[in-house]
């Protein structure tokens, strides 16, 4: 166990096992912290990015740490990574340990206080995620839940979500997709191409709708039904 401890140098065999160990050993750290600490993240590209981070960033702050030791590192990591990865896809039990279930903490418009202690989270950290999604009303929610990433999922009671078109029996218009033909001043020759128009459409319209030339455009869009719109520089 010498490569645990402080020394001169190291071999690359103990480089290695010092990765493998930090690897495995931040897993576990963060498993135990839970879902809101690596909120946004996944468990293992939390991790990764985490330790990638600091191996890199001390031998290019210290003039006495040689990089060597670094490369060897950062190299077992990311096969160690992508073993995880390919594992998790592989065996669906090691997906479970790490890539942990979503926690329902809201069900039936009623709060449920062992998924919030599960879930590691305060009822005012559930009423701000609420909020965000656009609830002020805990009683409307169908399901929360807590999801792997630190996010939450939430599930309206069907009598208070909103009426689409379907069910009001209106037909709806086609989507309306939008191409970028200028942006920044500059003309974008793929999007005319799609639309089948030149660079030279371009510029007249330009002229004559806006009075203006396409270095003053900070934004042009086109869309299906054929309406341009510019925005200038200001």
């Amino acid at each position: 166990m010498n490569f645990l401890q402080s020394q001169e140098t190291l071999t690359g065999a103990q480089w290695v096992l010092r990765a493998i160990t930090s690897y495995f050993f931040l897993l576990i750290m963060a498993k135990i912290l839970g879902q809101r600490t690596i909120s946004q993240l996944r468990l293992l590209d939390f991790v990764i990015a985490l330790v990638i981070g600091n191996i890199i960033a001390h031998p290019l702050s210290d003039e006495h740490l040689g990089l060597e030791g670094s490369m060897i590192t950062t190299t077992v990591l990311v096969i160690l990574y992508l073993i995880s990865i390919f594992s998790i896809l592989k065996f669906p039990a090691l997906r479970r340990i790490v890539n942990s279930s979503p926690i329902t903490i809201v069900k039936n418009g009623e709060i449920l206080y062992k998924g919030l202690k599960k879930a590691r989270i305060s009822v005012d950290v559930l009423l701000e995620e609420l909020r965000e999604e656009k609830v002020e009303d805990v009683k409307k929610v169908a399901l929360a839940t807590w999801e792997s990433d630190g996010k939450i999922s939430v599930f309206l009671d069907p009598k208070y979500s909103p009426a689409t078109l379907s069910d009001l029996n209106i037909q709806a218009e086609a989507f309306n997709f939008q191409r970028t033909i200028v942006k920044e001043g500059k003309i974008i020759s793929k999007s005319l191409k799609e639309i089948q128009k030149d660079e030279d459409w371009v510029q007249s319209n330009l002229k004559r709708l806006y009075q203006t030339e396409v270095k003053n455009v900070l934004l042009a869009t086109f869309d299906d039904k054929g309406n341009l719109k510019v925005f200038l520089y200001k």
